[in-house]
């Protein structure tokens, strides 16, 4: 089964348990897909996403370095299974050893990619059975459409010579 290309939309909270979500969104817009995650891991994925500098590194940059001073590169991050409700993801590195798959949670998985600028990738079956379909951007063309329908007066029908 095929992957799609994913990216952060955005951090948040899970209304009913009040933790940390991570909010993967398909690279058209479309689909979302929520993934629960701790805490610091929370904070280390904002702390990338507003790129913001920390004093001291954190096990992410650790990560992110200890992988350069190998010379080794994340080529992508996978996030391949779900279990009882739990994500399985997978760091892809390439190195002189080849490609090299590292199992991990997807959100240090996601906390090490956007440190590296790399791609995140989800199995089509996770998209096909987690993901929610965004309708935003549908209600928002529907009422433009709808609008434009409201305002057709007869002349807008008639040929203009030029």
């Amino acid at each position: 089964m095929g992957m799609r290309r994913m990216k952060v939309d955005k951090l948040g909270i899970d209304l009913l348990t009040h933790d940390p979500v991570v909010i993967l969104k398909d690279m058209e817009g479309k689909r979302s897909l929520p993934i629960l995650i701790g805490p610091f891991e929370a904070t280390a994925i904002a702390l990338a996403l507003e790129g913001t500098q920390v004093p001291r590194p954190l096990s992410h940059d650790l990560m992110k370095s200890v992988i350069e001073a190998l010379k080794a590169k994340v080529d992508r991050i996978v996030i391949h299974d779900i279990q009882d409700n739990t994500f399985y993801a997978k760091v892809v590195l390439e190195s002189g050893l080849g490609k090299l798959e590292i199992d991990a949670r997807p959100s240090d998985s996601i906390a090490l990619a956007l440190r590296t600028n790399s791609p995140i990738y989800v199995s089509e079956r996770i998209i096909l059975e987690e993901t929610v379909e965004d309708k935003t951007e549908d209600t928002k063309e529907l009422g433009d459409f709808r609008k434009f329908i409201d305002n057709l007066r007869p002349s807008d029908f008639l040929k203009e010579d030029k």
